[in-house]
């Protein structure tokens, strides 16, 4: 029997994206998802159970039908500004609906587990270089939600042996080289299909919120990953629990950080287009520079990112942007 993966959250960007890539390591990737942000188009690459990780019922009939050799979860709201504004929206859908999740995954005795975390967790540390060490002091709900999940997981395997391998994302950016599969928001809040969107004329300008940072140009700066690489990392990741290595904390950055204003000037390079900007007032809970210090992922997993630089991210993520996206 082909070995299946629970993907939460299959059918939105990280997610579908992983399903492609599970399904080309010998996996099934069982797609468990909402809708509420994902999109059924996304699903191409395995079966799909629609339902809500908050619904324990749901989920235990999930499991006992696939009986999946792992949990991918990749299910959470993710919009920072959204988290300082609604915090209680992310934690009741992020943190009790992963307690929901480990609980059922525990249950069913599928007791390894791959977990999208994020560097939020580690807050607006300035001039830092950030690694799995480094303190966690999030500075706004959506990191402060998975930064509580880690622990739920922590306790998990105290408790039951739940084995699991932790992702802390730098910035995720790009899309399938083959534009099977993309980034693809309603409303869009992320940066790089922002600027595509100005660049298309879909929208009448990009704003770039916060121009006064302490930063060599005055905007934030980010360490962005190719999609690509970063579920590569996951595959990575599920092997690692396969072979008994023990629970990990892997950061998931290339060490290179890059300006928003450094990102829309390749963007024009790239596309050969304009970039029309509006500069717009700093958001709350947003960090000056998140950079990963870390080659944990590189030297214990393998992990060897191929495409996360900006051509190739912007040169995919354009690619995928042409075809009109899902849902039009």
């Amino acid at each position: 029997m082909s070995r299946r993966v629970l993907v939460t959250g299959g059918a939105g960007y990280i997610g579908s994206h992983a399903c492609k890539v599970l399904s080309q390591n010998g996996y099934v990737p069982v797609c468990f998802d909402n809708y509420s942000t994902g999109w059924p188009d996304a699903v191409k690459f395995g079966p799909a159970e629609q339902g809500d990780i908050s619904d324990r019922n749901r989920l235990d009939e999930v499991f006992a039908k696939h009986s999946p050799v792992a949990v991918m979860h990749f299910a959470a709201f993710s919009q920072v500004g959204e988290s300082m504004s609604d915090p209680g929206k992310y934690w009741r859908n992020n943190v009790l609906g992963s307690l929901t999740l480990i609980e059922s995954a525990v249950a069913a005795g599928c007791l390894d587990f791959v977990f999208s975390s994020t560097c939020a967790t580690y807050g607006d540390q300035d001039n830092v270089v950030l690694n799995e060490d480094s303190v966690q002091f999030p500075i706004n709900s959506y990191g402060s939600s998975k930064r509580a999940i880690e622990e739920i997981l922590r306790d998990f395997e105290a408790s039951h042996g739940l084995r699991h391998v932790i992702f802390r994302y730098f910035n995720v950016a790009g899309a399938d080289p083959a534009a099977e599969v993309g980034e693809w928001h309603q409303p869009e809040t992320h940066l790089v299909p922002l600027i595509l969107d100005a660049i298309a004329e879909k929208r009448d300008a990009l704003t770039v919120y916060g121009t006064d940072y302490n930063t060599p140009d005055g905007t934030c700066i980010r360490d962005y990953v190719h999609v690509m690489d970063l579920v590569d990392a996951h595959i990575l990741g599920l092997e690692w629990l396969a072979q008994d290595r023990g629970s990990r904390v892997f950061n998931l950055g290339t060490g290179t950080g890059f300006s928003v204003r450094e990102v829309i000037d390749h963007a024009r390079q790239v596309t050969k287009r304009p970039v029309p900007i509006i500069e717009g007032e700093r958001r709350a809970g947003d960090a000056t520079k998140l950079v990963s210090g870390s080659d944990r992922a590189s030297s214990e997993l393998g992990w060897n990112p191929k495409r996360s630089n900006l051509t190739d991210m912007l040169t995919d993520a354009w690619r995928w942007h042409k075809g009109g996206g899902y849902g039009d």
